[in-house]
């Protein structure tokens, strides 16, 4: 037993050599996405960790296995939607993205595993219908 603790021990230790990529690229506030302040008030809390470059790492990304998972979800979440350079979109895109907020803020996101560990993330129905109604997509009959 005392042998399976150690190694186990061993390998949390060596894990936490393999860091990840926490560098924040610039943000041009001139390409950052335009919306009244209840809006972004709830973008900031509840996307922008994961759909900017503003992210707030927390402690616990310092953290193998942690950082991995949380650095993927950074990384996969500003390939998908970037808040911090929605103006570089066309319109088509732009359009796309919107539908996208529509459909996924009252569904998938922000993710459960976000909600755990930031409240002000868990969004009340009202601001998921604010956000709904900000997007300008309109619901198929």
């Amino acid at each position: 037993m005392k042998r399976t603790l150690l190694i186990f021990l061993i390998v949390f230790i060596v894990m936490q050599f393999i860091q990840t990529d926490k560098t924040l690229p610039s943000v041009d506030k001139n390409l950052e996405i335009k919306a009244n302040e209840e809006i972004m008030t709830i973008f900031k809390n509840a996307c922008y960790d994961c759909h900017s470059n503003e992210v707030k790492w927390p402690w616990y990304s310092n953290i193998a296995p942690f950082s991995w998972v949380i650095s993927n979800h950074v990384n996969e979440g500003r390939k998908a939607l970037n808040f911090s350079t929605w103006e570089n979109y066309s319109e088509e895109e732009k359009q796309k993205e919107l539908k996208a907020i529509y459909r996924t803020v009252y569904g998938s996101m922000p993710l459960i595993s976000y909600i755990w560990l930031h409240k002000e993330g868990d969004l009340t129905k009202e601001q998921r219908q604010l956000v709904r109604d900000w997007t300008g997509v309109r619901k198929k009959k």
